[in-house]
């Protein structure tokens, strides 16, 4: 019998690095749900039905790019094996080296902040990996963020360095960015400033967390983060400009316009807010916590027309999905008072 080794790490909210000897992968999700992605470029989705030992994994994509074939074509045809993970030759620098083998081959992330000290070629990268395998996982947050602000601030980008493409060349993080949306990115500035983000949100500072997300190129996932910045700041306006003619495209998108509703109700406009209550309902296939926390947040705005019959109605439909949902409890007996 082979022995297996392997070491794995929280490295942000809903977000864990499984290191073994030959591969690295994150994955993130909730109990029952999981999305991993491997180091070969290899992405699965696990679902199950937690305490029943019951459980479903497909793969999502494979190391060619191309998604999984049905089970019955891979019974017929034996997958080609994953290509062999580069290493340092015998000429490559120094720092390379031992860079390779704290974050990879033996994986001693107390060792990043020495190799940072004494290789100036290695301090981007060492920063980077002390602050997602070191600081974080040991819970000192404070070194993290002093780690990603410096890094943020030089303007590097992970996903240029000839390190992350010759090594972990399809490595991605998985990354909950809020209830129910979760994403994959790349080794790059962008995972950088949202996880800067996430852990000066963390921390209480949100001014800090919306001055990075701020500074990156916008997209469907930046504006996500930044509407629940916006949403924890009460800038109720800031958020409905955000997502002005936005319809429910994605997961990203149904988020998006829960937060427009509740930013119109929070301003006094209860037919805007279940207008964009109504969109984010529209697509039945959005994940169950994006759906419940829609009706939730409807119910809650006729309850804040006095329409309680069906603030009611909304309620129990989340009761009858999920009994166990924060806070459903408090919005019935608000409702039966």
């Amino acid at each position: 019998m082979g022995f297996r080794v392997r070491k794995s790490f929280k490295i942000a909210p809903g977000v864990r690095m499984t290191v073994t000897p030959k591969s690295i992968s994150l994955s993130a999700g909730v109990k029952g749900a999981r999305i991993s992605a491997n180091s070969s470029g290899r992405v699965t989705r696990t679902l199950s039905i937690p305490g029943s030992g019951i459980s479903h994994t497909k793969t999502l994509s494979s190391p060619s790019g191309r998604s999984a074939a049905p089970a019955r074509a891979a019974a017929a045809s034996r997958p080609a094996p994953a290509p062999k993970a580069a290493t340092p030759g015998l000429f490559a620098p120094k720092w390379e080296k031992e860079l390779h083998k704290a974050v990879i081959a033996q994986r001693d992330p107390a060792a990043l902040a020495r190799i940072g000290n004494d290789y100036e070629p290695a301090r981007p990268l060492a920063a980077l990996f002390e602050a997602t395998l070191a600081a974080v996982p040991s819970g000192d947050v404070q070194r993290a963020i002093d780690l990603l602000s410096w890094l943020f601030s030089t303007g590097y980008d992970p996903a240029k360095d000839e390190f992350i493409t010759k090594y972990l060349p399809a490595a991605g993080f998985n990354l909950s960015i809020a209830d129910g949306v979760d994403v994959v990115l790349p080794p790059d500035r962008d995972f950088i400033g949202l996880m800067l983000a996430e852990l000066h949100q963390e921390a209480g500072n949100l001014p800090a967390a919306v001055d990075v997300v701020d500074q990156l190129e916008p997209s469907t996932i930046t504006a996500v983060s930044l509407a629940e910045l916006y949403i924890e700041q009460k800038r109720w306006a800031d958020v409905v400009d955000l997502t002005e003619g936005l319809t429910n495209d994605d997961e990203a998108a149904t988020y998006l316009l829960i937060q427009r509703g509740i930013a119109f109700r929070e301003q006094g406009y209860p037919d805007a807010a279940r207008e964009s209550f109504k969109e984010a309902l529209r697509v039945r296939s959005r994940p169950a916590e994006l759906r419940q926390r829609a009706l939730i947040e409807r119910g809650l705005t006729y309850l804040k027309e006095g329409k309680r019959s069906l603030a009611g109605k909304d309620f129990e439909k989340v009761l009858a999905e999920n009994s166990a949902y924060p806070g459903l409890r408090e919005h019935l007996a608000n409702f039966q008072d």
